[in-house]
């Protein structure tokens, strides 16, 4: 091959390498093998060349930032929560964005299905759980459907149970992203109705102190849930300009990353739903106080700082790389 073939087949991954800086250990190495190899290739056919040089510098540097992130005394675990996580959800924030709209849809069409049908809600949560629930509202204790079994093993049955329906969420994504959807529209609806319900028995705000003290964290990772599966699906559906089967496997890594930053929320909110939303009658001003942390996190964790962080990167001239850094 000419030396002029040569660098004009290789020259954008060149300048990628160079202009494009990641600390994803995993990505130096690939770009460091990929330079060694092009490297070698120029030492044998162009070894007087300008470009050996600059190649040979180049893998150098590369090296040396393999060789620096070893040193790293931040772990892994600690950067996959502090910058990994965040910057993949500043790259699919439309995607978030979407699934909390779908979301949030599907419950004010059950809200305004169930003012206008008094038979929609007892179709949705069950003739059982609603002559449960009007019973306890009957003795005094409209809540006391959370006080029925042991603190710990509610807790137990609670995370499962939270965990499963997230990861069929996820998984939901791959049929082109509407499983996912159909997801979000059952919780969205069964949501819109349950909330309804004690609105129409005149405990709408008592409703939102008791339920929403573990509500909070558990909706958003369902709708975070629904996020991972939807980039899933896209991926299949809008490749870009990359081979379907590639768009696939990065669209089910970023999705498996989103699910396992919802899994320690659903933790907390089983533990928040097994120990503490029993105590229905406590202060208000603890139960709010619950609220505002549980939401300014949400806000925070998933809007606010991903924001904050690619900018902050973007500002000491490296362009922020969702898989790693």
């Amino acid at each position: 091959m000419r030396e002029g073939l040569f660098i004009r087949k290789n020259i954008e991954k060149w300048k990628q390498y160079q202009y494009e800086k990641t600390a994803d250990p995993d990505e130096m190495a690939s770009q460091f093998t990929e330079l060694v190899n092009d490297l070698g290739y120029s030492k044998t056919f162009y070894p007087q060349s300008k470009v050996t040089t600059y190649l040979n510098g180049l893998a150098s540097k590369i090296y040396l930032g393999i060789y620096k992130n070893k040193k790293e005394e931040t772990s892994r675990i600690v950067r996959f929560w502090k910058t990994e996580l965040p910057l993949l959800i500043k790259k699919h924030h439309l995607v978030v964005g979407l699934a909390f709209l779908i979301f949030i849809l599907f419950a004010l069409m059950a809200v305004f299905s169930a003012s206008h049908d008094e038979t929609f809600i007892r179709g949705i949560l069950g003739d059982g759980y609603v002559e449960m629930t009007e019973d306890n509202i009957a003795k005094g204790d409209p809540f006391g459907v959370y006080k029925d079994e042991n603190a710990t093993y509610m807790f137990i049955r609670i995370a499962e149970n939270n965990i499963r329906v997230s990861f069929l969420t996820f998984i939901a994504g791959f049929l082109l992203s509407v499983g996912s959807v159909w997801f979000l529209l059952v919780n969205g609806v069964m949501v819109g109705a349950f909330q309804f319900y004690f609105f129409t028995k005149g405990l709408g705000f008592a409703s939102v102190l008791v339920i929403w003290i573990h509500g909070t964290l558990e909706i958003s990772s369902i709708i975070l849930s629904g996020a991972a599966g939807i980039i899933v699906g896209n991926s299949i559906l809008f490749p870009g300009t990359h081979k379907r089967l590639h768009s696939l496997q990065s669209g089910a890594k970023d999705g498996l990353k989103v699910l396992i930053g919802v899994i320690p929320l659903l933790i907390i909110a089983a533990s928040l739903e097994g120990y503490v939303t029993r105590y229905s009658d406590m202060p208000k001003a603890i139960s709010i106080s619950i609220l505002l942390i549980s939401f300014s996190f949400v806000v925070w964790y998933f809007g606010i700082y991903p924001i904050r962080l690619y900018n902050k990167i973007r500002q000491n001239g490296v362009e922020p790389r969702s898989s790693g850094v």
